[in-house]
């Protein structure tokens, strides 16, 4: 497939639904004992691999890996050749003394719940084996039209290009997996999650955090009734802060003599783009057309990507797409929140193109059924709640990041991904008993795994499309709201903005012509 030449979605849905491979079955009695056949095996796809797909692979490497695709393969293959560097480190470190259970709480991340003795051999794997042998793409719709015995696919682009393609795995009867924020739209969210239930492949959004047991025991704490009726949530991060730009200007050449400019906020911004203005030729190894994918045409600049594409409205969803699903998540599941219908976004300076350097986001929800309705708080760029006179004087609030649910008879608190709850003040903690387990434990708490079983019929995937399609929406609402520059009333029956009509049309996007 050339990318000058690319084929429409409908002929490329019609190539690739003629003549699925089939499966061969090999018994388990044919291999031997402790030999896994290749029923038992999914084939996995990887599309966006030089970042957290390469994360999310490492988690699968006991699966096989066939088919490797980025629009980036000098980035993605100097993520993959890191992996050597990365297991000779990761070998070294096993060898010191195990650290105390204060040290392992501090360097806790999240991101891995696998034992080092099992991380290891997922890197030797994927480093020696899958990195070896797989197939390698740029155009994932490439590989989904000439590579028949993919099972199931990975999504770790930059979030414009999740929807598209996720929908054209799925089409295909792909399972799938698609990183945080599920999509860059809200009528994408509801385009999948549709999807999702029409085609009933095992789907996961990456918000690794619902599959660990301490989310879930803080789901457990709010809904025993711990903290009481819960009426006041805020929830922090420190994105975007030294992980990557925004508020700042698009490059840009200056069109007047700069000795004409007053240096005043626009004529500084003025000097910042021009400052960043240049001739970039576009790497051989990076295939910027495909990178834009279903976004609108900008030219090409080193300050776009790798990575930093999150920052920009084009391609990103800013610190709440980034962080959002990791921090949103244990409110919405515990009190079955719903979608808000009021949501208003104070910010730092916003130029409509880059995400402003901090916000402030207010939603609403309504009351569902006994439960009053809650008053959410969002802040980002270091931006901070009102520290908790519980905490004393001698604790601080997590300025990485974490939320704060307020209750009736007092407050949980937790970290990023659901990590360390715990109940304030710390009378409520010493008199209350750890709540009844009501929600079930995932397998090693591997959330890559946990779709992998779904995918097999084992057992349901942690965070399937329907409910990753909610919390994806809440999220992106409050884009919306920023992108309004107003308060917005929203309607989640009709999926409308009732009292700013021109906020519609961030609901959604009108793909660039043959996407």
């Amino acid at each position: 497939m050339s990318e000058k030449n690319p084929i429409t979605r409908r002929k490329f849905i019609k190539n690739t639904a003629i003549g699925g491979a089939a499966l061969t079955i090999v018994p388990r009695y044919v291999l031997g004992r402790g030999m896994t056949p290749p029923s038992d095996m999914l084939n996995i796809a990887g599309v966006g691999v030089g970042g957290m797909g390469r994360a999310n692979l490492i988690n699968l490497a006991g699966q096989n890996i066939v088919a490797l695709c980025d629009v980036d393969w000098d980035f993605a293959g100097k993520a993959f050749e890191k992996l050597g560097a990365d297991i000779d480190r990761l070998e070294a470190r096993m060898k010191q003394p195990p650290p105390s259970d204060q040290a392992q709480s501090q360097t806790r991340t999240g991101l891995n719940s696998s034992t080092p003795e099992q991380q290891l051999a997922n890197m030797k794997r994927l480093y020696t084996e899958h990195w070896q042998k797989a197939k390698r793409y740029k155009d994932y719709r490439e590989m989904l039209e000439k590579q028949k015995d993919i099972d199931a696919v990975v999504v770790a682009t930059s979030d414009h290009m999740h929807t598209p393609i996720a929908l054209a795995a799925m089409e295909l009867g792909k399972h799938v997996y698609v990183q945080k924020p599920l999509t860059w739209a809200v009528a994408e969210a509801r385009q999948l999650a549709k999807k999702a239930k029409e085609t009933k492949v095992a789907t996961q959004m990456g918000n690794q955090g619902h599959s660990s047991d301490e989310a879930r025991l803080a789901v457990e704490y709010i809904q025993s009734g711990a903290i009481g009726e819960v009426r006041e949530i805020h929830v922090w991060t420190n994105r975007p802060l030294g992980f990557w730009p925004q508020g700042i200007p698009r490059p840009q050449p200056l069109t007047v003599p700069a000795e004409s400019l007053k240096w005043n906020g626009q004529g500084v911004d003025a000097r910042l783009a021009a400052s960043f203005a240049g001739n970039y030729p576009i790497p051989d190894t990076l295939s910027w057309n495909l990178f834009l994918g279903v976004g609108p045409e900008v030219t090409y600049h080193p300050i776009y990507h790798p990575f930093n594409w999150r920052g920009w409205v084009d391609w990103g969803c800013g610190p709440i797409g980034d962080m959002g699903a990791h921090l949103l998540d244990v409110s919405l599941w515990a009190l079955n929140l719903g979608l808000p219908t009021s949501i208003e976004t104070v910010c730092t300076p916003f130029n409509k193109v880059s995400f402003p350097n901090a916000t402030q986001t207010f939603f609403k929800f309504p009351a569902r059924g006994k439960m009053p309705a809650v008053s959410l708080t969002w802040y980002d760029g270091g931006l901070l709640p009102p520290k908790p006179e519980e905490l004393g004087e001698n604790e601080e609030v997590n300025k990485d990041g974490g939320v704060m649910i307020v209750g009736s008879k007092g407050k949980l608190m937790h970290d990023t991904y659901g990590l360390n709850p715990r109940l304030l003040p710390k009378s409520l903690a010493e008199a209350t008993a750890k709540p009844a387990q009501t929600l079930p434990r995932i397998k090693s708490q591997n959330h890559e795994l946990n779709w992998v079983d779904a995918a097999k019929s084992k057992t349901e995937a942690s965070c399937p499309f329907d409910y990753a399609a909610q919390l994806t929406e809440i999220m992106l609402l409050g884009v919306v709201a920023l992108r309004a520059g107003k308060k917005i009333y929203y309607d989640p029956a009709s999926m409308r903005v009732t009292n700013v009509p021109e906020a519609n049309q961030y609901l959604q996007r009108e793909y660039r012509k043959g996407w």
